[in-house]
């Protein structure tokens, strides 16, 4: 059984779906959770309430803004003490297919979704490892998605910013291992989570659990199990890594 007593480990994005049951599954391993939110306070209170054991946080704000990202990583440690793991979770996915939107409101999707998706993430990476790097060592798992290599038609901002992710993480884990951090990701398909209910209900739904030869989509939990494998002592040797949870929905080489 994996073991995180007094880890601490910050998620972004966690007040619901995938975010959530990370925190979960942290904190039924001992693990001290920051549970992190951009405006939905009342979902991420409830996510607290879930979460097994005591000492877990709260925090607020937009890591899309610089400033945000600095004021949430020095408060964590200020209340915490330290940062072990860092899941860059949060993001975001807005349709914009080419041939229906104006030309003002394409680049506004592509700005929006790699202000938070990418230089999100990487500020969040940077201020996070910046304090591992003084305390040891450390963990940083990303969240990207099946999108980064199959494609989003009616999305390629939000295709091309986990392909982005993904290279990021590539180039973090060989820079910061020297500095005993690892960086791996996963990329998950379709997951029954909130976010993906329209997607996922009538005949569009049959077609989307039919591209797994499971007939289903991933759990949420099945998805945080494969964060918490990254994040454990033992595991650090697969930095770089990006693993697929996507039922054999989409098969790479």
């Amino acid at each position: 059984m994996l073991d995180f007593t007094e880890k601490v480990v910050l998620i972004t994005g966690s007040s619901r779906g995938i975010g959530r049951w990370i925190a979960r599954l942290f904190a039924a391993q001992g693990a001290c959770v920051v549970v992190h939110y951009l405006s939905n306070r009342e979902a991420a209170e409830e996510t607290l309430a879930l979460l097994e054991g005591e000492g877990h946080l709260l925090v607020q704000g937009d890591i899309a803004d610089p400033a945000a990202v600095t004021a949430i990583v020095d408060n964590v440690v200020a209340r915490a003490g330290r940062i072990d793991i860092l899941v860059n979770n949060a993001a975001i996915y807005e349709d914009h297919p080419l041939a229906q939107v104006d030309f003002e409101a394409w680049q506004a999707s592509w700005r929006s979704t790699f202000d938070t998706n990418v230089i999100g993430a990487a500020n969040m990476s940077y201020c996070a490892a910046r304090y591992m790097i003084a305390q040891g060592g450390g963990r940083i798992v990303n969240v990207s998605s099946r999108g980064a290599f199959r494609g989003e038609p009616t999305a390629p901002a939000y295709g091309a910013s986990k392909a982005a992710l993904n290279a990021m993480s590539q180039s973090l884990a060989k820079y910061l291992a020297p500095y005993n951090i690892s960086v791996a990701v996963v990329a998950p398909g379709f997951v029954e989570t909130d976010m993906a209910r329209d997607a996922l209900s009538g005949e569009s739904g049959r077609e989307i659990r039919g591209q797994s030869p499971f007939n289903r989509v991933a759990k949420p939990e099945e998805v945080a199990y494969a964060v918490l494998f990254l994040a454990s002592e033992g595991a650090e040797f697969m930095t770089g890594a990006i693993i697929d949870i996507n039922g054999a929905s989409y098969l790479r080489t």
